[in-house]
């Protein structure tokens, strides 16, 4: 499918848009087992928040690093959207790479700490900046994010103008609904395999 097409490229990063029920995070999933990735997605709970949010950021960015650069998909559905900032944070690292003010200061040690061997193997001079650019340039190449919306309206159009990264640095495949034949078809076949 052309998702697990756009994932695998680096940088691969996918807007895919149509109805509930077409099969977006469904294929989103298969795509990352298909492409040796992990697939991560938010757990959203009564108190779940940007702190939240933002520590899950942090956990898939050290997982990429802590993997040697292994690519991870992060599934985001306009669902999952508690607050707006959610999809600024997003914006910035489909822009950047990075999130501004993510990291404190010793998790930022940290971050240095687990790429210093990674920017050595690649060559890199082992400056403080150095290192991090590596880090951000890992990030933008290793962590996949898909977003799974719904075209239906006004906030997907105002949410797509607010936050051009969204468009703009990821692919956009749009899923149609299923045809009254396939789905037909499909439970026929289930109900006549049924015991």
């Amino acid at each position: 499918a052309r998702v697990a097409r756009i994932i695998r490229q680096p940088r691969g990063n996918a807007l895919l848009v149509g109805l509930s029920g077409v099969g977006r995070k469904s294929m989103a999933r298969m795509a990352a087992h298909m492409a040796g990735f992990n697939c991560s997605s938010i757990e959203i709970t009564r108190n779940y928040g940007v702190n939240e949010f933002r520590e899950d950021i942090k956990s898939m960015m050290m997982s990429i690093i802590q993997h040697e650069g292994r690519g991870l998909v992060f599934l985001f559905s306009d669902t999952q959207i508690v607050k707006e900032s959610f999809l600024e944070d997003i914006n910035n690292v489909l822009n950047t790479g990075e999130v501004p003010n993510l990291f404190a200061t010793d998790e930022l040690e940290q971050v240095i700490n687990f790429t210093r061997p990674l920017a050595k193997a690649a060559g890199k001079v082992e400056a403080r900046d150095i290192i991090w650019q590596h880090f951000v340039q890992l990030i933008r190449e290793n962590l996949h994010i898909v977003l799974a919306f719904s075209p239906i309206g006004e906030g997907f159009r105002a949410r797509c103008r607010q936050f051009p990264s969204i468009i703009n640095c990821a692919a956009i495949d749009w899923y149609d609904p299923w045809p009254v034949e396939a789905l037909l078809a499909v439970a026929d076949r289930y109900y006549r395999e049924a015991p």
